[in-house]
């Protein structure tokens, strides 16, 4: 069982980087097109927080049985994420489509280094 853990939790971070970094260059994308977010793109963005959320319950399950990370700065990199990506999604409405737009590809950047820290970290 805690081999599955091991496989999604690994396959799932790097699955996540490169979504983070899809989603980075379609935001930045708009935004120098002067474009507004689509309904698409927030969808994206959403699935990429509940999956993030889905990605620490299996480092959880792993911690919980035994498999702690290598270092303490990985949970940490973890925990950010999941709490960065709602944050920054419910900023991002408070303003025009533009900002809106530079705020979640913004976002994308950044948890995707996070993501990478948290691999290098593992």
């Amino acid at each position: 069982m805690t081999d599955a853990f091991v496989f999604l939790h690994t396959f799932g971070a790097r699955a996540l980087v490169a979504f983070a970094v899809l989603l980075g260059i379609w935001g930045a994308y708009g935004y120098f097109r002067s474009a507004q977010v689509s309904g698409g793109f927030r969808s994206s963005y959403l699935i990429m927080a509940g999956l993030t959320a889905v990605q620490g319950l299996f480092g959880l399950a792993l911690l919980v049985t035994g498999h702690p990370p290598g270092r303490l700065l990985h949970v940490v990199y973890g925990i950010f994420a999941v709490l960065f990506l709602p944050g920054a999604y419910l900023w991002a409405h408070g303003g025009s489509k533009r900002r809106e737009a530079i705020i979640l590809a913004a976002a994308a950047w950044i948890v995707a280094i996070a993501y990478l820290r948290g691999i290098s970290t593992g």
